[in-house]
């Protein structure tokens, strides 16, 4: 029997709908509307179309949306200088640099500019830092959104055996944090691992954030393994973008499999939004505590 499809896109309809009746309570409530401003340094095709999306879907929700596209060419110190006043812009609630930045730029050290207190993304060592320390800020958008799609299909991890293919700091290495949180038993694999197979056939989930297309195959995994692919690759002469699985093969095996489309990527653009409003929220609470203390 072939696999059930854990349906990002439906699940982050659904949500999208709640969230836009919670934005519309905080501005009538606070007055003003939340704001989302992304940092697009340089002309990557694939980033446009993402910060595109994110803006769309930012508006659409109720939120502000502001998109600053600075040149390739730009100084790093020029992108630090936008981040630092972007942080101490009260009308501003979450700052997205989007990834990849130019070769030039020092990609940490920009991250690591962005004020904890809107660094939606989840992706400053502030966050990765408290993420590891089980007390999260705010957590990555698309383990989030994995952790959100796992939970409405009523998989939990606790006990589980959790592989994760892939280890960077925007997706890998947080899904595994996120997953230890949740008491399951992780292993994470990246490009020096040793006979991959042997650990992803053990997988009771099985992550893959390995930006290879189609490199999970169905002699990888073991019968009944839930699978979250969170690649989205092109291929010459295949219409649309494939996952890092082999979607056709490992669904035959898998008991449940995230599609790519309409998998992890809407729900990724979700929680990004999530995190916005979160932020927005704290951001007015603290306010509001530093008045009062202003008072006493």
């Amino acid at each position: 029997m072939a696999a059930t499809i854990l349906d990002g896109r439906s699940l982050a309809l659904q949500l999208r709908e709640r969230l836009k009746q919670e934005i519309a309570d905080f501005v009538n409530r606070h007055g003003f509307r939340p704001k989302l401003v992304t940092v697009l340094v340089g002309d990557d095709p694939a980033s446009i179309v993402y910060v595109n999306i994110k803006r769309k879907v930012a508006e659409e929700l109720g939120f502000a949306a502001e998109v600053h596209h600075l040149p390739a060419n730009s100084p790093e110190g020029e992108v630090v200088a936008l981040i630092e006043r972007l942080n101490l812009d009260p009308n501003v609630s979450g700052i997205l640099v989007q990834h990849p930045t130019p070769p030039h730029i020092n990609e940490d050290r920009v991250m690591a500019t962005i004020s904890p207190w809107k660094d939606v993304d989840g992706l400053t060592p502030f966050s990765l830092g408290a993420l590891a320390a089980r007390s999260p800020n705010f957590v990555p958008c698309t383990p989030l959104g994995a952790l959100k799609l796992l939970q409405h299909y009523g998989i939990s991890l606790e006990g589980k055996e959790a592989v994760v293919v892939g280890c960077s700091r925007i997706n890998g290495l947080p899904a595994a944090l996120l997953f230890l949180q949740h008491n399951a038993t992780v292993t994470i694999c990246h490009i020096y691992t040793r006979d991959l197979a042997s650990h992803t056939r053990r997988a009771d989930i099985l992550y893959v954030a390995a930006g290879n297309p189609e490199f999970i195959t169905a002699d990888m995994v073991k019968p009944g393994v839930v699978v979250i692919d969170t690649g989205s690759n092109r291929v010459p002469n295949r219409k649309g973008d494939v996952g890092d699985v082999h979607f056709e093969s490992v669904k035959e095996v898998a008991s449940y499999i995230t599609p790519v489309p309409g998998g992890i990527g809407p729900m990724t653009v979700t929680m990004l939004m999530f995190n916005t409003l979160e932020a927005a929220r704290r951001q007015v609470q603290k306010e509001t505590i530093s008045l009062r203390t202003k008072q006493l």
